[in-house]
C-alpha cells in the first residue's frame, strides 16, 4: 500500500465525498426488518466477511489518529451495499457485448459488483492459501499489506475477475463506508466524520458562516440517527 499518511489520504478523498456519502439512496433491501440492519448479514456469509473485516483494518487501519475502517462499522455498510440495488447493479446497463475497455470507460465487466466481490474474494483466498497456506484473514498484516498491493497494481492475477477492477471497488466503498451518513451503517459512532471535522448535513450554518478559521463547535449530526455524543 502507498505509504503516505492515513490523515492525509482521508481528508484528500472526503473533502469530496463526505457530503456525496450523506445522501446515498436506501439500498437495503425491504424485507430485512430495521432491528435487524445493524448485524444481521445480508450478503457475505462468513469467510467472505473474514476477508472484508482483514481488508479493511488494512485499508483505513486503527492508529495513533483513532479508530479505522473495521472499528466504524465499514464491513456492514459494505455488506449493505452488496445485498441491495449497488451490489445487483440495479441501475446499471448489463447487456453485452462484453469486449475489454479501457479505464476511462469505467466498469466494463459482466458481473454485479455482488458477483464481483464473491468472485474475489474466494479467488484472492485461493491465491493465499497457495502461496502462505493461509486465507487472506489469517495472515499477518505486512503480509495483507503485500496482497492488496498485488491487487491494486494488477500483479496477483486471479482467474475469475481483474485484480485491479476489484481493487478499485473495494477502496471506493471502504472510502464511502467510512465517510457516509451512520444511518448506513458504517462511520460508526462518526468516525470518519470526526476525524476530518466534517459536522453532518446540519440545517443551517448561518450563525457560523464568517467564523473563518474557527473549528465548529457542534457535534456531527446524522440525516436519521441524530446526533453524535460531545
Amino acid at each position: 500500500m502507498p505509504t503516505f499518511s492515513r490523515r492525509s489520504f482521508l481528508i484528500a478523498s472526503a473533502t469530496a465525498s463526505a457530503t456525496a456519502c450523506s445522501r446515498i439512496p436506501n439500498t437495503l433491501p425491504p424485507e430485512y426488518p430495521e432491528q435487524t440492519r445493524n448485524d444481521a448479514p445480508l450478503f457475505l456469509d462468513a469467510s467472505e466477511r473474514r476477508f472484508i473485516d482483514a481488508a479493511c483494518a488494512r485499508i483505513i487501519p486503527k492508529d495513533e489518529l483513532g479508530p479505522g475502517a473495521l472499528e466504524a462499522g465499514v464491513p456492514d455498510f459494505i455488506d449493505r451495499q452488496l445485498a441491495g440495488p449497488f451490489g445487483q447493479a440495479g441501475t446499471w446497463y448489463m447487456q453485452g457485448p462484453w469486449s475489454k475497455g479501457s479505464e476511462e470507460q469505467g466498469y466494463q465487466l459482466k458481473f454485479t459488483p455482488a458477483q464481483l466481490y464473491r468472485h474475489a474474494i474466494h479467488n484472492i483466498d485461493d491465491y493465499c492459501n497457495t502461496q502462505f497456506k493461509k486465507t487472506f484473514a489469517s495472515l499477518s498484516p505486512d503480509e495483507q499489506d503485500r496482497v492488496l498491493t498485488g491487487l491494486e497494481k494488477g500483479e496477483i492475477e486471479l482467474p475469475d475477475v481483474p485484480s485491479k477492477t476489484f481493487f478499485k471497488m473495494l477502496l471506493q466503498n471502504v472510502t464511502e463506508g467510512f465517510f457516509a451518513d451512520p444511518m448506513y451503517g458504517g462511520n460508526r459512532d462518526f468516525i470518519g466524520w470526526k476525524l476530518i471535522g466534517f459536522p453532518g448535513p446540519r440545517y443551517n450554518y448561518v450563525a457560523e458562516i464568517e467564523q473563518y478559521g474557527k473549528p465548529y463547535p457542534l457535534p456531527p449530526v446524522s440525516l436519521k440517527l441524530g446526533r453524535a455524543k460531545a
